[in-house]
């Protein structure tokens, strides 16, 4: 999307699981009239983003905001368990995105000053990959020594 009224990213380059969210919303009413993503990683993480701006668009921003990573698994019939961080990535992408876009414009009294748990979940999940893919990275050196 060219010029997106916000847009932020969730996930590990280390890992592969990451997903860029892009929004167009229309200022007078908060509907977002648009949304894409771009997404690496595995199928469930692909599966995530394109459901998640499915069910964004046409919503104003507060109603997004309220999206969970239950109700992306819901929305595709159920994610395997091994797989719920696809959507925690998801949605903390998204309220990345909306937080992103109140920097420039008056915060509406609904959004959270703190993180919200989805959001600090997305921060342990992103640590963690990291965590893990220096683990396999130092392993592969010891194997290669």
């Amino acid at each position: 999307m060219e010029n997106p009224d916000a847009e932020a990213i969730a996930g590990s380059l280390a890992c592969g699981d990451m997903i860029a969210i892009y929004l167009r919303i229309e200022e007078s009413s908060e509907k977002i009239v648009d949304a894409k993503f771009e997404s690496y990683g595995c199928a469930a993480n692909i599966a995530a983003a394109s459901i998640l701006t499915e069910m964004i668009k046409g919503k104003s921003v507060r109603e997004a905001w309220n999206i969970s990573w239950r109700d992306i698994s819901n929305e595709l019939d159920g994610l395997p368990p091994v797989k719920y961080h696809c959507g925690v990535l998801a949605v903390g992408a998204l309220k990345r995105a909306i937080r992103a876009y109140y920097e420039k414009r008056s915060k509406p009294e609904w959004l959270p000053k703190e993180l919200t748990q989805e959001e600090k979940h997305t921060l342990e999940e992103e640590t963690l990959m990291e965590i893990l893919a220096n683990k396999m990275r130092n392993q592969k050196q010891l194997q290669n020594e």
